[in-house]
């Protein structure tokens, strides 16, 4: 069966702050049916993790409903999204293609978004539950999921205040 996935962000603390669905966006919920740099859904949450967006610097997950649970509870993160409906948020739609960089500030990387052909690195590097349903990518690089609850923004140029390392987001070819 397919996976579905929210668009998460957390507090320092790993609780919910907010979260976005991808259907009133008219984007599939499953991995692959909305990991694109066009697709609506992922711009306008990618937005909010600009310097003009309400989640600026903010911790991130993708977070898939065949994930772990969460430490000490029943359930995992997108069940615990399910259970907490007052914190989906459904901003207007935004484009963030100005904003060309994916930074991780927890790890000091970032990806360069005009490097990666037509996929959109922000849902398959904070992925949590990647490979356990259909429409998920499959045999993935090590670093699908690697900044999954990290701190994240987009930047329309790298950080010059510290030095982060680029992350070369190639998928060889797409696998889903």
């Amino acid at each position: 069966m397919g996976q579905y996935y929210y668009a998460v962000i957390l507090d320092a603390d790993g609780k919910i702050l907010a979260w976005m669905n991808s259907f009133p966006y008219g984007s599939g919920q499953k991995l692959m049916e909305h990991s694109y740099l066009d697709d609506s859904f992922v711009n306008t949450f990618e937005f909010s993790l600009s310097p003009e967006g309400a989640f600026y610097k903010s911790r991130v997950v993708w977070a898939g409903d065949y994930a772990d649970k969460e430490s000490g509870q029943e359930k995992n993160l997108h069940e615990l999204c399910n259970d907490d409906e007052k914190k989906c948020v459904v901003p207007a739609e935004k484009n963030a293609s100005k904003y060309r960089y994916l930074v991780n500030h927890t790890k000091k990387q970032y990806v360069d978004k005009t490097k990666t052909g037509n996929l959109h690195p922000l849902p398959l590097m904070t992925v949590e539950g990647n490979g356990r349903g259909g429409g998920d990518i499959y045999d993935a690089p090590s670093f699908v999921g690697s900044w999954a609850r990290d701190v994240i923004s987009v930047e329309e140029a790298v950080p010059q205040v510290e030095n982060f390392q680029e992350i070369v987001f190639d998928l060889g070819e797409e696998r889903a």
